[in-house]
């Protein structure tokens, strides 16, 4: 495959995969405390074990974003942005650096779970709501990244499995 061609199919699976994590955000909301529950985690998770690094970070930050913005949640994009970004790309760069390995994909399943957790308590208490009040979201955002991380890898291996040239789609 050429370069522009190989370059222009990265840049839509990247399309497709910020919209793949709005749509896995805006699906189901269950609400919580000052923001809500939803899948992002494991759209964010399957590309991060799928679709790479650059992949990942941009459709972790842009999707949840996209999302907050849509449906009314405002004021947690820039959050969502941030803790999902960051989120992806360390997941990703675990899951690179593991070549494949269980080890490293727990690895960074336990890094994503964190990085939710720790960043949305830590910045919705600083910028939304006060420390407090953003211990009442740290189970939900706890429960919500585990499942996040486990079925992203299941998705990711069985999309994998399906369909081998996925693998070539990553950046």
């Amino acid at each position: 495959m050429s370069s522009d061609k190989k370059t222009t199919l990265r840049i839509a699976t990247l399309a497709i995969a910020i919209a793949l994590v709005a749509v896995f955000t805006m699906v189901i909301r269950i609400p919580l405390g000052s923001g809500y529950l939803n899948l992002c985690d494991v759209a964010i998770a399957f590309c991060a074990f799928t679709l790479g690094p650059v992949s990942a970070a941009v459709a972790g930050a842009l999707g949840p974003a996209f999302a907050d913005l849509a449906g009314g949640y405002a004021q947690w994009a820039v959050v969502s942005f941030l803790v999902h970004g960051i989120e992806g790309l360390v997941m990703a760069l675990i899951v690179k650096g593991g070549k494949g390995r269980m080890a490293f994909n727990v690895l960074a399943g336990g890094s994503g779970v964190i990085i939710v957790t720790g960043g949305y308590y830590l910045l919705s208490a600083l910028m939304l709501v006060g420390f407090e009040a953003a211990i009442a979201d740290v189970p939900g955002n706890l429960v919500q990244s585990i499942v996040g991380s486990v079925f992203g890898l299941v998705l990711s291996k069985a999309v994998r499995k399906a369909y081998p040239p996925v693998a070539s789609f990553a950046w």
